[in-house]
Formats: structure tokens, C-alpha cells, sequence
């Protein structure tokens, strides 16, 4: 094979690979439902945890927000290890 047939396979496989490339890139509104996706991820766990340490200190005598602040911290955990789960798998 000589230099040219070479260079023209390679241009071919670029030319391809490009319009490939164009095909599979994400629409506006799969991104938008992407980034939608990943703040519900995070912040459904925090708001549960904070209604939940809320009740879980009104039930306690006194003025306490143990709970509350507990639950708002396990929940960011959990929101954090869901958003790293789901951005690890879409990969």
C-alpha cells in the first residue's frame, strides 16, 4: 500500500469518526433532564432528612435540633454518594 492509500484511510476513518461524533452528542434537553436528574438526586435525601429530624425533635421535650441537623448531614451523604453513583454508571 503506498503513503497515499494510507493517508486517504486514515482521512476516511477520521471523516467517520466525526460524523459519529456528531450523531451521539447530547440534545439541550437531554442535558437539561440530566442536570435535573442530578439535583433531585441530592436534594430529595437532604429535604427528607430535614422534615424527618424535625419530627424526630418534636417529639423530644425541650428545644432540640440534634435531629435535625443529623439527618440534614446523613442526607447530604446520601445525596452525595447517589449523584456519584449515577454520573459513575451513565460513563
Amino acid at each position: 500500500m503506498n503513503h497515499k492509500e494510507q493517508l486517504r484511510k486514515r482521512v476516511e476513518l477520521q471523516a467517520q469518526r466525526m460524523k459519529q461524533a456528531e450523531k451521539d452528542r447530547p440534545t439541550l434537553l437531554s442535558q437539561t433532564v440530566y442536570i435535573g436528574t442530578l439535583g433531585l438526586l441530592f436534594v430529595l435525601p437532604v429535604v427528607g432528612g430535614a422534615y424527618l429530624g424535625r419530627w424526630l425533635d418534636g417529639m423530644v421535650e425541650g428545644y432540640s435540633i440534634r435531629w435535625t441537623l443529623s439527618m440534614i448531614m446523613l442526607g447530604v451523604i446520601t445525596g452525595g454518594v447517589n449523584v456519584y453513583l449515577f454520573v459513575r454508571e451513565r460513563e
